[in-house]
């Protein structure tokens, strides 16, 4: 009677679908690491005003983007409890205009309305700058209508009021590639002088292109920290068993729809998304979906094969990859010499 009763609860729950992919989360090698190495780099007063992460297309960026804050928000949650004005890590993706430069406006517009958050009611909300009659951030008014120099102090003194550690900046490459060669560097400079003035330090995430970044002034050189999001190589046994533990997550969100023959496919599917976990992630969600909608719902190598890239997609996100890679490797080596030149000066330091 018991196990006829577990049998119909188990018929009667619903069964996951293709969407619920979308919303698994994993923390896989690669993010663990990147993340481990923003924890030990955001701190007050740091000398590392801008990070730099960099990665292929797929890699899983924006999944970093966004587990990176909440791991922020985490970590403070006894402070915003006490306080909650307080907004640890803010997420903001830099805008495409359509528009010939960079639109800093835009820019500043989308991080005001991740501050312009209202503060639950009976809280001090003066002492955010947050009005006491709305509940919403005070922003300096220049007319009826606020320009740029009104905007940026407003972010200033937001993400000041808010207490923000770190202002993370997804599809960063924008600020770049929207801007000419002569302008590159003021733009630089001006993230720079926001991260001075707030007291914020600034993630920049974006693809290889925002390496570049790095190498405009030898004074924001100094003052950058970059990270590689690396893929997964197939040449690395290590690499391979990571890639494997993911593929293997994946299997278990659907067992219903590919019982275990993802992991039987699992060399081809390493190969055509070129190691990377949003790449993958994007091809099995389009699997599951052809799946759910057959006649005859279940496996079928036909909806995995319809659902990959294509060879001159592969080709070209190869390529490209393998380009950026050989451009950031050289520039992240880090070496301790062994030994002076001068047996006279290596005696001073004896």
């Amino acid at each position: 009677m018991q196990k006829n009763i577990i049998d119909r609860t188990a018929q009667d729950t619903p069964q996951p679908t293709a969407t619920s992919l979308q919303d698994l989360k994993i923390r896989h090698t690669r993010i663990a690491e990147i993340m481990h190495d923003v924890k030990t780099l955001v701190y007050p007063q740091s000398q590392d005003n801008l990070l730099l992460v960099c990665g292929p297309t797929g890699v899983g960026k924006s999944t970093l983007a966004h587990q990176t804050v909440d791991a922020i928000t985490h970590a403070n949650a006894q402070d915003i409890a006490a306080d909650a004005g307080i907004i640890p890590a803010i997420y903001v993706e830099a805008p495409a205009s359509g528009e010939n430069e960079f639109s800093w406006q835009l820019f500043y517009r989308k991080i005001l309305a991740q501050l312009d958050h209202t503060v639950a009611s009976g809280q001090p909300r003066a002492r955010y700058g947050i009005s006491p009659e709305t509940g919403r951030l005070s922003r300096p008014r220049t007319g009826p209508r606020q320009n740029l120099a009104g905007l940026r102090v407003a972010v200033e003194r937001g993400l000041a009021a808010r207490k923000t550690q770190l202002l993370v900046i997804d599809e960063a490459a924008h600020i770049i590639r929207q801007s000419s060669a002569k302008r590159l560097e003021i733009q630089l400079d001006t993230l720079k002088s926001l991260s001075n003035e707030s007291g914020v330090q600034i993630m920049l995430i974006g693809a290889y292109d925002l390496y570049q970044l790095m190498s405009l002034s030898g004074q924001l050189s100094r003052r950058t920290h970059v990270l590689h999001f690396e893929r997964y190589l197939q040449d690395k046994p290590d690499d391979v068993r990571a890639f494997l533990a993911c593929i293997k997550k994946f299997q278990d969100q659907l067992p219903h729809l590919w019982g275990n023959n993802l992991m039987t496919h699992a060399a081809a599917l390493h190969e055509n998304t070129v190691g990377c976990i949003g790449t993958l992630s994007s091809v099995l969600i389009r699997t599951a979906r052809i799946l759910e909608e057959n006649q005859k719902p279940g496996w079928s190598i036909d909806a995995l094969q319809r659902s990959l890239l294509t060879d001159a997609q592969h080709r070209s996100i190869l390529s490209e990859t393998v380009e950026g890679e050989i451009s950031i490797n050289p520039g992240l080596l880090r070496t301790l010499p062994k030994k002076f030149a001068s047996r006279k000066l290596q005696g001073e330091y004896a």
